[in-house]
Parts: structure tokens; C-alpha cells; sequence
């Protein structure tokens, strides 16, 4: 799709991101066996044993959480088993040891899928995913269709990839920022006028750093994820503070506050649906409560178009 077009009704597909990671920041691969070794022992740590049935010693404990032979004898593996991947070594681990440490850890279904990105990544899953990302333009004709609903794509490393009218009057106008800016994780971490806009923001910034350590199972060895990774660590403290936690989720609906310039408080549903046929793209939505203030407020922001865009962007 020809990033330079851009539809009657708003919908912007944007220019190729800047081809390599920005200056001054690395573009190494990150480590695969030290994101599982790190990923297990926060697992693990989070874990007090009279969660899983086990007798507490208290202050005769000298680990937080279950110890490594807690852990395995729950999994059914043995203590040298698990200690080797819990060192990174998950080489010839089977899905059914995998599966039985994920119970046994109490994981949830994207922890579960995280686990096994880290401890049996996919042979094509090795290769940087540097390849640009491309929206369909009948997705696109869809973001158009959507009037009066803020509606995006979203791809891999938080980039938007395609974006409505609506979505600009609400979140701002995405179009002028520089293609590499258009991403959910500089903006929340590197633009303050992203504080204000989410009433919630650390909840806002705990989710979009979740999604990136999906992304970084799935693609540890893409440069400008790793790049993306450490400029944002340098840049930003409570990036730093989130990313150790090594906590991943996937939230496909939910409702967000938001503070808007020109018609104030809004509380929206959002429902992100993953494509069937790219996986790594998903179409993010926002509605209001039929008849609520919220959805007055859309109105407003529909009717004034472009404007509002300009006039409340927090770009």
C-alpha cells in the first residue's frame, strides 16, 4: 500500500518506519535463554508455597517465592531437570514438560504461550522480523466504513500501521508525527501529553509493555524491537521499572478513561480483534455507552473532524 495516499475520511496507512534503530541506541538481538531464564525465576519468585499446598518455613526462607525443588517436584521433573532451564538450556524440552511447569507455576494462557516462544522458539521465528508491515487495503476501507468509532491497527513493536478520522480527533493527529514516532510505546513512555490524555496511565503503560515482551518471545531476534527495547530503558525509568517485572498479557476488551483537551473526561469499551490471516496485526476499536455523556463526546469530536485533531492532539 502506497504510504503517501490517504483516504476522503481520514484512514492513513503510514510511510515505511526509519529502516534501522535510531542513533546512539543498540540493535542487538535480545538474549533468548536469558528472557527464559529471567522469565521463570520472576515466575517462580511470585509464588509463596501455601498458594500451591506446601508448608511455609517463614523467615527461614531465604528465596522469595518457591524454591527451584519446590518448583519441579510440583512439575514432576527432576531438580537438575528444571534448574537447567531455568538457566536458559531449554533445548529438547517437550511441550508436555513445557505444560507441567506452566500448571505447576500457575500460568495464565499468554504466559503459557510466552514460555513456550522463549523455551522452543519456531525455526522461522529465528530471523529478524525487519520485513514491513503491510494492512490490507479492504482493512483499510473498513477503518473508513467505521464512523463515529475511534478505530486503529495496530502491528508488531506497538507501530500503528492504519488509523481512522475518529482515532485522530481522539488520540491526536498521528499523521504529524515522523513514521517511527507513530508507535504506542514512545508515546506513552516519551510523550507527556500521553499522561493526561490516559486517566489511568500506568495501566496504559503496564499493557503496552506487556504486549512488547510478546513480542519479544515470538521475535527475540528482530533489531528494532531490541532497539525500540533499549532506547526506551535508557530514555525512561518507569519503562525500565515495568520491563523487569517480565509480565505478559493479552487484553482483547476493556474499557479506558480518557481525558480529552476539547470535551474532557470519556470512559470507552475497547474490543482488539487478532487477524486470521496476520497475527501479528489486530484491529483496536473504542464505542461509548449508547446515550452516555462519553458518546456525546464522540459526537462532538466526529463533528468537528480534522480540527479536533489538531486542536486536542497530544502529538
Amino acid at each position: 500500500m502506497d504510504g503517501q495516499q490517504e483516504t476522503a475520511a481520514g484512514v492513513r496507512p503510514p510511510e515505511a518506519p526509519a529502516a534501522g534503530p535510531p542513533e546512539g541506541v543498540a540493535g542487538r538481538p535480545l538474549d533468548r535463554r536469558a528472557e527464559l531464564s529471567e522469565f521463570l525465576r520472576s515466575r517462580r519468585a511470585r509464588l509463596k508455597p501455601d498458594d500451591v499446598g506446601l508448608p511455609d518455613f517463614g523467615r527461614h526462607r531465604r528465596v522469595p517465592g518457591l524454591r527451584r525443588e519446590e518448583l519441579a517436584q510440583l512439575a514432576g521433573v527432576s531438580v537438575a531437570y528444571y534448574t537447567r532451564l531455568e538457566q536458559g538450556n531449554g533445548r529438547n524440552v517437550s511441550a508436555e514438560v513445557l505444560d507441567s511447569i506452566a500448571r505447576a507455576l500457575r500460568l495464565n494462557d499468554a504466559e503459557h504461550a510466552h514460555l513456550t516462544h522463549l523455551a522452543k522458539p519456531k525455526a522461522h521465528k529465528k530471523k529478524p522480523a525487519a520485513r514491513q508491515q503491510q494492512v490490507r487495503p479492504t482493512l483499510c476501507h473498513l477503518l473508513d466504513s467505521l464512523e463515529g468509532i475511534p478505530a486503529y491497527v495496530v502491528g508488531r513493536r506497538s507501530e500503528l500501521l492504519a488509523w481512522n478520522s475518529m482515532a485522530a480527533a481522539l488520540f491526536g493527529d498521528w499523521e504529524e508525527l515522523p513514521a517511527a514516532e507513530r508507535n504506542w510505546a514512545r508515546m506513552v513512555f516519551l510523550r507527556p501529553a500521553y499522561r493526561e490524555l490516559f486517566v489511568d496511565w500506568e495501566q496504559k503503560a503496564i499493557d503496552v509493555v506487556c504486549a512488547l515482551r510478546m513480542d519479544a518471545g515470538c521475535w527475540p531476534d528482530d533489531p528494532r524491537l531490541s532497539a525500540l527495547v533499549g532506547e526506551l530503558s535508557v530514555k525512561s525509568e518507569e519503562f525500565r521499572r515495568l520491563w523487569a517485572t517480565h509480565d505478559v498479557k493479552e487484553k482483547s476488551h476493556g474499557v479506558k478513561r480518557l481525558y480529552h483537551p476539547l470535551v474532557g473526561e470519556l470512559s470507552l469499551h475497547f474490543e482488539s480483534f487478532r487477524l486470521t490471516d496476520d497475527a501479528d496485526q489486530s484491529l483496536v476499536t473504542y464505542h461509548a455507552e449508547p446515550g452516555s455523556p462519553s458518546a456525546e463526546s464522540l459526537r462532538l469530536l466526529a463533528s468537528w473532524g480534522r480540527d479536533a485533531a489538531r486542536a486536542g492532539t497530544p502529538a
